[in-house]
């Protein structure tokens, strides 16, 4: 469920009208709803009550620090893959020991930062990642926990440019080496290995991904106790898709029962990193149509929003709804037309929806992009010179800007022109 609903022919955030919002602050415009973003949190955290998991969100999908805060202040931990998102995760207070740190590519200044805070652990992609880890706390006379990603090699049925559990793809270490390691852990004189982790994906909808995916992690696990190695947490990652069109993706509450009964005999302590479904329906992007186009073949509703704001569709030729801010009573009865919505960017692949049917439309108004809260303005860019979105939060019926829009000034504020260039 989300908190975006017509209410008078007018769509609402919470109780607050989005028209109104894009008068206000002008367009582009993220709009985000607070309880949706809460009430996603919780029913996950209440589905796996039993197992009493560390929910680390993941903070790719919306680092905006309102957003990170305001699950922090719920007892959420924090899924981060760069210095800037370990930046922000504790510039919004997240204790270290609620930080898990991805990404395949991790540098040594990165690495440092994060052993010298503490974080609970590194998620390893490779050898040689964890030899870096491991000659950089002996540097700093630190014992690090890390996790090693293990690549379970499973279809997750979802776009190829999302699938990471793949064999493959870039991420993770196969059981055979994952084996290996684990057995002469007590090579590395600075790292303990505390943990496993797999993440198979995004916007994954089945649950027989996942269940393939841990029941192979469980046997894994079996195997090494029968061994003698022990370790402390299973990170079953995320993934969890949402609903942008027709999809039937799987509740909080039917993903838990398949998977608890799973990892519930391992004794393990329960890490998961959800993104997309914690804040994708939280958020839309608010667009203003500038021009409608007809040409002999197509009607194109041209707007103020692009790839540059949102490039899920132009990148994944992702779907997103997208209905009008405003539903007039002069229209209910009129044919509609079949659009594309494209942007102001000087590329092809500048679109946002095609072959839409929408009610007639004019110049000027309003449109909300659905699902834009996950992967749009943490995906957002400069391309073509134009200032990223301002971002607000709704609470009820209270309004808070939690990024303003960019200044022309903003875009060339770190750049400067040579002296020879000027003359001097």
């Amino acid at each position: 469920m989300h908190e975006f609903r017509y209410r008078r022919n007018t769509l609402y955030c919470e109780d607050v009208s989005v028209f109104d919002l894009a008068d206000r602050f002008g367009t582009p415009l993220f709009v985000y709803s607070y309880h949706t973003v809460i009430d996603h949190y919780v029913k996950l955290q209440k589905a796996f009550g039993p197992a009493n998991p560390l929910i680390c969100y993941s903070v790719k999908a919306n680092s905006n620090l309102a957003v990170l805060k305001a699950l922090i202040d719920k007892g959420a931990g924090l899924d981060v893959v760069s210095g800037g998102e370990l930046f922000r995760a504790f510039k919004a207070g997240c204790p270290a020991q609620r930080i898990v740190y991805a990404s395949v590519g991790k540098t040594e200044g990165e690495i440092e930062e994060a052993v010298r805070r503490g974080i609970l652990f590194f998620n390893v992609e490779s050898t040689p990642e964890l030899n870096a880890i491991n000659r950089i706390s002996k540097k700093l006379r630190k014992v690090t926990a890390v996790a090693l990603r293990i690549n379970p090699d499973v279809e997750p049925k979802t776009h190829k440019f999302i699938t990471t559990g793949k064999i493959t793809n870039k991420f993770g270490i196969d059981f055979a080496s994952a084996e290996s390691l684990l057995l002469k852990a007590h090579a590395f004189s600075h790292v303990t290995i505390k943990a496993l982790h797999i993440h198979i994906g995004s916007q994954i909808t089945e649950s027989g991904p996942f269940v393939s995916a841990i029941s192979r992690m469980v046997r894994l696990i079996r195997r090494l106790n029968n061994r003698g190695v022990r370790i402390e947490y299973l990170n079953i990652g995320g993934g969890l898709g949402i609903v942008y069109d027709k999809e039937a993706p799987q509740t909080a509450s039917a993903f838990a029962s398949k998977i608890l009964p799973l990892i519930k005999e391992s004794g393990l302590k329960i890490i998961l990193e959800p993104g997309r479904f914690i804040v994708g329906n939280a958020g839309i992007l608010v667009t203003k149509i500038l021009y409608v186009k007809e040409t002999r073949r197509k009607t194109f509703l041209i707007v103020d929003a692009g790839m540059n704001d949102l490039i899920r569709p132009a990148l994944y030729d992702a779907y997103h709804r997208v209905i009008p801010v405003k539903v007039k009573k002069s229209r209910l009865h009129t044919k509609g037309i079949i659009a594309d919505v494209v942007g102001p960017i000087c590329e092809s692949g500048d679109f946002l929806a095609k072959d839409r049917k929408l009610p007639a439309l004019h110049e000027g108004e309003y449109l909300a992009v659905m699902g834009a809260g996950a992967y749009g303005f943490s995906m957002s860019s400069n391309y073509n010179s134009r200032r990223r979105a301002e971002e607000v939060m709704i609470v009820k019926d209270r309004v808070f800007v939690i990024r303003k829009r960019e200044s022309l000034e903003d875009l060339v504020r770190n750049e400067n022109i040579p002296p020879f260039l000027l003359g001097l």
